[in-house]
């Protein structure tokens, strides 16, 4: 009993509080145009081809978001230039780095595909994570690297979807 009560309340509160889901239908608004104008344009979005392997993880992050809004046919194109650098954070005795610091920075532009092509929204996202660099053991140090690697794309590829989204509702409401 104490339970239902709770989740009740917290469910008003919630509720009162004026939270809209950004991706539901009817987030945006109470009928709902905004939220759905926005899952449509997201659905209809084809991610441009980012060279390097770091860009191919994060167009096929990108892609797997904006999937999730639906399928349409291809009407925008975001286009992602993306710039990643590295920089020693620790070092030993010796002076070689023991900890590397990588920041990874995703400037962004959605355009239509109408003619002649005008620009929806665009931003620049920035990520950032580091690494250890173990004493005489490179398979670790590379596995570190490259699951650091994975979280970046994987936060800037978050980043980018949440910014591209509130800008489309913003202009859309």
């Amino acid at each position: 009993m104490r339970r239902r009560l709770l989740l009740g309340a917290v469910g008003l509160g919630v509720a009162g509080c004026g939270f809209r889901p950004l991706h539901a239908p009817g987030g945006a608004t109470a009928a709902g145009e905004a939220s759905d104008d926005v899952r449509a344009i997201l659905a209809s979005t084809e991610v441009a081809l980012i060279p390097e392997r770091n860009g191919q993880m994060l167009r096929r992050a990108l892609t797997e978001r904006l999937s999730a809004a639906g399928s349409a046919a291809t009407s925008h194109d975001l286009r992602v230039s993306l710039q990643a650098s590295a920089e020693p954070e620790g070092f030993r005795r010796d002076g070689t780095p023991s900890r590397i610091r990588m920041v990874m920075t995703g400037s962004w532009l959605l355009v239509d595909r109408a003619a002649p092509p005008s620009v929806r929204a665009q931003g620049v996202e920035r990520a950032f994570d580091a690494f250890d660099i173990p004493d005489n053991q490179f398979f670790a140090g590379d596995a570190a690297q490259a699951a650091m690697s994975s979280r970046l794309i994987s936060q800037l590829a978050d980043d980018i979807v949440l910014r591209l989204t509130v800008s489309l509702r913003s202009r859309s409401a």
